[in-house]
Order: structure tokens, then sequence, then C-alpha cells
């Protein structure tokens, strides 16, 4: 390992430790660990939207289905049938890896805008499904119980160790043998595959891979709130989050929806002022982002050399 390598590693290691110690000992406040946990929660649905899309070029509109099916997992596991809220996570990790490992037999082989349409059509039955399901209370949602609840700190740490964990399993990822072929399928599956990587295979474990973080991510949202609706779990809110996560802070890159994530959070706390426009201004944001970021490339550019004919006058 390079040397540069070895004190970067030392600062993500201090850095961890110091938000754990936060999160165990409760220093900062609780409205402080509600703003780390949302934080921690948001990086790592980042980070697998942009394994998904920046990295393996699968544009999903649709993850919002994980995040639904784990959140009702885990509110039937606790509250109609009375278990430990671990094991209603774990409930919901299989789940969606049944689900995940269905679909991408079938969403696979589509590609591009197709195949961002389906999955966002697929996240929107789902709703309507638990929307008319009485087993699910219909449209009244499910309340979780936990005994005990856990406290906002223990949620933190929880919510801290899952961000680690995602972003550990992506740069694993991306290092790895499969890394060069996830990335050559994005840009272009037709010579991946003639190259000799198994383009289906890649996606397919990608997928799978968002999938199950996504969920764990989902399961702790809705045990911090309480309640579960279809209309919270299946919303679309959830992907336009994402999107706006990894483009703000940079898409195809390891650290871009951490900055994306920290962003989005304390932006959202202050549109929550404005409910009907919040969508609209992230948007609009969105939108803005990329010739600002494009001008600012521009200007870090280094000049060309003057040519000699120019240095003689």
């Amino acid at each position: 390992m390079r040397r540069y390598d070895k004190k970067k590693l030392m600062i993500l290691s201090v850095i961890f430790i110091v938000l754990l110690v936060a999160g165990l000992t409760g220093f900062p406040g609780n409205n402080v660990l509600r703003y780390g946990f949302r934080i921690f929660l948001y990086i790592t649905i980042g980070e697998m939207w942009n394994l998904l899309s920046g990295y393996a070029g699968m544009t999903s509109l649709g993850q919002q289905a994980f995040i639904g099916l784990a959140g009702y997992a885990l509110a039937v596991a606790t509250t109609m049938y009375h278990l430990p809220y671990a094991l209603g996570f774990l409930i919901g990790l299989v789940i969606s890896l049944a689900f995940a490992t269905l679909l991408s037999l079938l969403l696979l082989r589509i590609r591009g805008m197709y195949f961002a349409i389906t999955t966002w059509v697929v996240a929107e039955a789902l709703g309507t499904l638990f929307l008319g399901m009485s087993y699910v209370n219909r449209g009244a949602g499910v309340t979780i119980t936990a005994v005990p609840y856990p406290r906002i700190g223990t949620l933190y740490v929880m919510a801290l160790i899952l961000c680690v964990l995602s972003l550990i399993s992506v740069r694993l990822l991306l290092d790895s043998g499969l890394g060069l072929g996830i990335m050559a399928m994005r840009d272009d599956p037709e010579a991946a595959e003639a190259l000799g990587v198994n383009v289906i295979r890649n996606k397919r474990l990608v997928y799978i891979i968002a999938a199950l973080f996504t969920s764990l991510a989902g399961s702790l949202f809705f045990l911090n709130k309480g309640t579960i609706y279809p209309e919270s779990g299946f919303d679309i809110g959830w992907t336009i989050a994402m999107v706006f996560i990894v483009i703000i802070g940079g898409v195809g890159t390891i650290e871009g929806p951490v900055r994306g994530a920290v962003i989005y959070v304390l932006l959202s706390e202050f549109l929550a002022h404005y409910p009907g426009w919040s969508n609209i201004i992230l948007g609009v944001i969105v939108v803005a982002s990329g010739p600002v970021k494009k001008l600012i490339k521009q200007r870090k550019l280094p000049k060309p050399a003057a040519s000699c004919k120019d240095k003689t006058h």
C-alpha cells in the first residue's frame, strides 16, 4: 500500500472512531445525532444508486421498491408477529434478495431508458398493491413496534456502520477483477461482452448488492420513523433524493454521494418550510449544477503554453 493510501486510511479511521464515539456517548445531542443518522442513510442509498448508474450504467428509477419492501417486512415482523427488530431486518433482507434476483432475470436484458422506466413501473405497482392489501391495513399503514425501542444514539451507530460497509463494499468491488468489467459494460456493453465480460452476471451482482444495502437503509429509516405507509415506502421521492445526491456530489466517484448526502440533508431541512416547492427547487439546482461544474472545471484546466512564435513578439 502506498504511503499516501496509508495516511488517507488513518485519517478516515480517526473520523470513523470520532463519529462512533459521538453516537455511543450521545455527546453532540439528539438533534445532531438525527442529522448524522439521516446523512449516513442517504450516503448509503446514494452510493448504491451511484454504483448502479454511475459505474454500471444501469439507471434505476425504482430502488424505492426495496425500501418499501424492507420497511413493511420490519413492520409486519415486529407488530403482527412480535419479533425482534433485528429479525425484521433479516426478513426484509431476504425478501429484497429474492425480489432483486427475480427482477434481475426479467429486467437485465433491457437497457437505457426502457430499463429506467420499467424499474419505476415495478415500484409504482408495488405501492398500488400495498395500498389495496388488507393484510397491511391498506393505506392506513402499519406501526412499527420494538421492545425495547432503540434510542437515536443506537440508530445513529447502526446507520454509521451501514454507511461505512457500503463505502467499503463499493471500493472493494471496483478494485476487484470485476470492477473493470463493470465499468467496461457501462461504456460499451457489446464491446465488453466481445472481450469476455459476462455482462448479465455483472449486472445481476451489482443490482443485488444495491438492493440489499438499500433495503437495510429502508429498514433503519422506518425503524426510526415508527410507521410506514404505501406512499412513504414506495415514494418516488426516494429516487429524486438518490439522483440529486449523486449528481450534486459527483457521478462515478466514491466520495460524490458523501458530499451530495450532506448537501441534500441540510438543504431538505431548509426546504421543509416550502413543501409545495421543495422538489421543484431541487430539480432546478440539479439542472443548474451542470453548467456550474463545467465552468469550474474549465477554470481549473491549465492554460496552453505560448508557442515560440508568440514569445518572439
